[in-house]
């Protein structure tokens, strides 16, 4: 179950970048699960990875290698996070480098890992082993489709997005891929999102920028609140365009910035619209707070109360489940006379009381959309902010209780 209709738009591929996608048996027989990435000897990679304190092995390798040199591969595996796993975890996803490292004839730390999939599980290291010669035989650089398929997990379709932009006299390309359905609250990133670029970046810039674009879009969303052991995100610029971002005048260094954010933003957005059991998509925006912080706090707080996304799938219009959410956000001398609370253009509070004009009636038929707006009005400041997230549904129960059977 998804909200809304699958991406389709052109891919556009990515010079200096080739991917495949093969099937391993990780744990299912018949789906591509084992994805390959080679990027151009050039590259420069930038790379935020989950805060969650039990992270997985491949986190902590991935981490570890990106500050020796820039890599030249991906390897990427589901079905299996290789997360609670202890030192044996680390040695198979060091030795899933390894593999890569001697058919692609480079240094062990210029391949990163990831994985995602079942936590607590031994991963099925020699299965990986089995397949990377053919994944090798497969890399190409139109590969996005059958990449973006085989970094799945619960997800019921693929996250790609895609844009190319004029700068000076060339076409820079960006093109990014995301996976992620549940154990979604990302307090760096997202469950796992690769995007790529054919411009030329710095590496300190780079990682300047991913940290702007991913707060600003993955650190926005949330489905159950749960961090995983295994989020990372990561940038990649191949230079292979020749377009220097430093040598952009400022209108078309604020497209380059202004498109990148978009992609990462449709992204995040895709992940929540297919989030597990999910029926409907929820934008809560809050404005007029003191500072971001108590914006994000009363946003989150609303999003990811179970109360109100419960009544959200049931396109219930019971705003004190709102108003109580609001009230239990940890911010100090919030004046209630001041709030205001909309669903849509329909006003429901004003001032801290129920609206003169509300009806039921009328806030209804706007629940039952699969896409709903909730507005806060805290009237004691000038920031914003948006958090995006999901109704609360029976099937997110039945996955989730299903997961490991």
């Amino acid at each position: 179950m998804a909200v809304g209709v699958i991406n389709s738009s052109e891919v556009h591929n990515v010079a200096g970048v080739k991917l495949a996608a093969v099937k391993s048996g990780i744990r299912y027989t018949d789906r591509l699960d084992l994805v390959l990435i080679e990027l151009a000897k050039d590259a420069n990679v930038a790379g935020v990875f989950t805060q969650n304190i039990f992270c997985a092995a491949p986190v902590s390798i991935a981490k570890s290698h990106l500050r020796k040199a820039s890599p030249r591969y991906f390897i990427i595996n589901t079905g299996n996070a290789n997360a609670g796993t202890g030192k044996t975890g680390k040695e198979d996803a060091l030795n899933s480098c390894r593999f890569v490292a001697e058919i692609g004839k480079i240094p062990t730390h210029q391949v990163l890992p990831f994985s995602t999939g079942v936590i607590g599980e031994k991963l099925p290291i020699e299965k990986i082993e089995a397949v990377l010669p053919k994944a090798f035989s497969l890399l190409e650089e139109s590969s996005w489709r059958e990449a973006s398929l085989g970094i799945l997990t619960t997800d019921t379709r693929p996250k790609l997005v895609s844009k190319k932009i004029r700068l000076r006299d060339d076409w820079v390309v960006i093109t990014g891929m995301a996976k992620g359905s549940g154990m979604i609250k990302p307090n760096m990133a997202t469950m796992l999102s690769y995007v790529f670029t054919d411009a030329i970046i710095d590496e300190d810039v780079l990682n300047q920028i991913l940290n702007q674009v991913v707060n600003k879009s993955f650190n926005r969303i949330t489905i159950d609140g749960d961090t995983s052991t295994n989020d990372a995100c990561i940038l990649t610029a191949t230079g292979a365009s020749k377009v220097a971002i430093s040598d952009l005048n400022e209108e078309d260094t604020l497209r380059f910035y202004g498109t990148l954010e978009s992609v990462f933003r449709q992204l995040a957005i895709e992940l929540i619209k297919d989030a597990e059991g999910a029926t409907k998509f929820i934008t809560i925006q809050v404005d007029q707070g003191l500072n971001k912080s108590e914006c994000l706090e009363v946003a989150y707080c609303i999003a990811e109360s179970p109360l109100v996304k419960t009544a959200l799938f049931a396109s219930d219009p019971n705003w004190g489940r709102i108003l109580a959410a609001i009230g239990r956000a940890e911010i100090k001398n919030l004046d209630l006379s001041t709030i205001e609370i909309s669903i849509g253009d329909i006003k429901i509070i004003s001032k801290g009381e129920v609206d003169d004009l509300y009806t039921e009636e009328l806030v209804q038929p706007l629940m039952e959309k699969d896409e709903i707006t909730i507005s806060i009005n805290l009237g004691r400041g000038d920031c914003n902010e948006v958090v995006w997230t999901s109704d609360l549904s029976h099937d997110y129960i039945r996955i989730n209780a299903d997961y490991r059977t």
